[in-house]
């Protein structure tokens, strides 16, 4: 993959370099020392993947993101900075304007040098077969049974946090139905996530843990690195299973295990995100008779995910962000 590289610390370009050096099907495109440069590099030459850091002068690795996003030839973007857990927000902030992930800048001339070059280019190869996946066949569904009250289950990845807190923060205080939400987010990053996310709203926001079960007014976010599933125990799960798919953990593997197990009403949402994941298990719902919503192009950050479920007719609404909180809460009462 031809990759970007935004960084003004010598040391850490090199760093990158080296790492990226060590994989003959990479190669670094260009260099960037702050975030305008990076926008117009971006512009004219185009890469596979940006390696983006958050602190810069002129503008940050944030805005770099935003309007790299928002541009006509947006990018794959991964942010790379030194000590990502002192700078949670900045990453989740990057997150909610595009980026897909985030980690630690490789360092040089220690002992942890090997594994965090190895994590970086794993980062990469991960982002690597998700612009590269193809489509998988959609299973068949059959009816909807039971109508014990909706579960919302929600389905983001880059720029995902952003959409999330606008819409859990847009529902109201007494609402009362159970959310389960799987966003494409490392596992070091969920719990921090977790916490800014019930910073944002009124309900409360905390991890999935293996056995949890769905609760009313309570958003459970997926917070490993395998998928989520709901049980025929009504209890959720997280598996291995499938190993192959690059999105970890996938939306659509819980969106097809509720199509499964789940005994009541499920309103799915697929949010904004880079690839398909979630598409073919929004359609499973909306084949079983479930209540669907994809994100509009014009609010998404970054518009794959929701357009490949429109491309398929999964989505039985497409709507703006600002009004997905509303919907929810009138579909809820019903």
């Amino acid at each position: 993959m031809n990759i970007g590289i935004v960084n003004d610390l010598p040391l850490a370009v090199e760093a990158m370099r080296r790492a990226i050096a060590r994989r003959p099907e990479h190669r670094v495109l260009w260099v960037a020392t702050d975030g305008a440069q990076a926008v117009e590099l971006c512009a004219t030459q185009p890469p596979d993947v940006v390696l983006m850091d958050l602190i810069m002068p002129k503008f940050d690795g944030i805005e770099a993101t935003r309007r790299i996003m928002r541009s006509e030839r947006p990018c794959a973007i991964l942010i790379v900075t030194s000590c990502i857990g002192a700078n949670a927000w900045r990453v989740f902030e990057a997150m909610g304007a595009g980026a897909l992930d985030a980690v630690d800048t490789p360092r040089l001339g220690d002992g942890s040098a090997g594994d965090t070059t190895r994590l970086l280019l794993a980062k990469i190869d991960q982002i690597g077969r998700l612009l590269d996946k193809p489509p998988r066949a959609a299973r068949a569904a059959g009816t909807a049974c039971g109508d014990s009250g909706p579960l919302i289950a929600i389905g983001a990845s880059a720029g995902g946090p952003g959409a999330l807190a606008s819409i859990l923060g847009g529902l109201p205080a007494d609402f009362n139905a159970p959310i389960v939400i799987v966003q494409h987010v490392d596992r070091a990053f969920a719990e921090g996530m977790a916490q800014w996310l019930d910073g944002q709203t009124s309900l409360a926001v905390r991890v999935a843990r293996e056995g949890d079960r769905p609760q009313p007014g309570v958003a459970l976010l997926a917070a490993t690195d395998d998928h989520l599933r709901i049980t025929r125990a009504g209890t959720l799960e997280y598996t291995r299973e499938p190993a192959a798919t690059p999105y970890r953990p996938s939306v659509d593997v819980f969106f097809n295990s509720l199509t499964e197990h789940w005994p009541g009403r499920v309103i799915g949402v697929l949010l904004t995100g880079m690839g398909r994941d979630g598409a073919i298990g929004l359609k499973a719902l909306r084949m079983k008779g479930y209540h669907t919503i994809a994100q509009d192009e014009a609010t998404s950050a970054v518009y794959g995910m929701p357009k490949a479920a429109a491309t398929l007719g999964a989505a039985r609404a497409i709507l703006p962000l600002g009004r997905i909180a509303g919907e929810l809460a009138a579909l809820a009462r019903i």
